[in-house]
C-alpha cells in the first residue's frame, strides 16, 4: 500500500483531477502556498478531489497573490469509500470540531449530526464542518473525503434507519451495559456495513434507551469500565469497532 508523503505539502482541490491538467486556486489557498508557505513557483504540491486519487502538481504563480497547480503524476489510487456511518448529538464549538477531525482520521464515511432530548447544540454549523473534514483529510493522508449530512431529529433517523440503511446494522454506545467490554457483542456481529451512535453529554434519555435496545437493527456495547465525554467516547467507539470488525481488523 502506498503511503502519504507527509513533507510535501497537501491540498484538497475541486475535480475531477488528470494529469495534464491545470487547476486554479481560490483566493485562500494561494494564499495559504504563496503566503503563509512561502512556496517558490514550480514548487511541488501534493492535491487530491476525494474522487480522483491522489496527485503531485507544480505550483504556477499567476500574479502576486494568485496561483494555479499544474497537475504532473499521479501518486496513490483512490480507494474504496469507508462503509461507516457516524451518527452523534452535536457538541459546542471547539469540541464538534475535534470529534469531527477524529472521525476523519478514524474512518468514517459519512457523519450526520442527530439531535437527542439532551443534545447541548440544537444548530449545527454544516460549512464548519466540512471545512473540518477537508482540514482533517489534508493533513491526515486521507483520500476519501467523508460526506458530512444535514442534522435530524433521532427519532426521525431511527424511524427510516431500516429503508434507507437496508442491512446495516447500528452500534448504540450505552454506558448502562451491564459489561464493560464491547468487544464480545462487536465480534458476534461479524463484518457488514455498520453505523455507530454516540450520545450527548448527559447521555441518552430512559424513553430513547429503551427505543434503541428494541429496535431489530440496534446492537448496544459498552464502552469500558469509566464514564467518557462525548469526543472522547467517538474516538473510544470508532477505534475499538474497527479493531475488531473494521479496516484495522485486516
Amino acid at each position: 500500500m502506498a503511503h502519504s508523503d507527509f513533507r510535501t505539502p497537501r491540498l484538497h482541490v475541486p475535480g475531477p483531477l488528470a494529469v495534464g491538467t491545470s487547476v486554479p486556486l481560490a483566493r485562500e489557498a494561494a494564499s495559504y502556498l504563496l503566503t503563509v508557505l512561502r512556496l517558490a513557483d514550480g514548487a511541488p504540491v501534493l492535491v487530491f478531489d476525494g474522487a480522483s486519487g491522489e496527485f503531485r502538481a507544480r505550483l504556477a504563480q499567476t500574479g502576486r497573490k494568485a496561483a494555479e497547480l499544474v497537475v504532473e503524476a499521479p501518486t496513490r489510487p483512490q480507494p474504496p469509500a469507508p462503509d461507516l456511518l457516524y451518527l452523534f448529538a452535536p457538541l459546542k464549538h471547539a469540541r464538534l470540531d475535534y470529534m469531527v477531525q477524529k472521525a476523519v482520521e478514524m474512518g468514517v464515511g459519512r457523519m450526520r449530526p442527530v439531535l437527542t432530548q439532551h443534545t447541548q447544540a440544537s444548530r449545527v454549523n454544516l460549512d464548519r464542518m466540512q471545512a473540518n473534514v477537508i482540514e482533517a483529510a489534508e493533513q491526515c493522508g486521507v483520500l476519501f473525503v467523508p460526506v458530512v449530512e444535514p442534522e435530524e431529529k433521532l427519532d426521525r433517523t431511527l424511524a427510516r434507519f431500516a429503508a434507507d440503511e437496508p442491512g446495516r446494522r447500528l452500534v448504540f454506545c450505552d454506558e448502562g451495559e451491564d459489561t464493560t467490554n464491547p468487544v464480545p457483542a462487536l465480534a458476534a456481529l461479524g463484518r457488514g456495513p455498520l453505523a455507530v451512535l454516540i450520545g450527548p453529554e448527559g447521555g441518552f434519555s430512559e424513553g430513547e434507551r429503551r427505543t434503541l435496545k428494541a429496535l431489530p437493527f440496534v446492537t448496544a456495547v459498552p464502552l469500558g469500565p469509566r464514564i467518557l465525554r462525548a469526543d472522547t467516547a467517538a474516538v473510544a467507539a470508532l477505534a475499538v469497532i474497527q479493531a475488531t470488525i473494521g479496516d484495522w481488523a485486516g
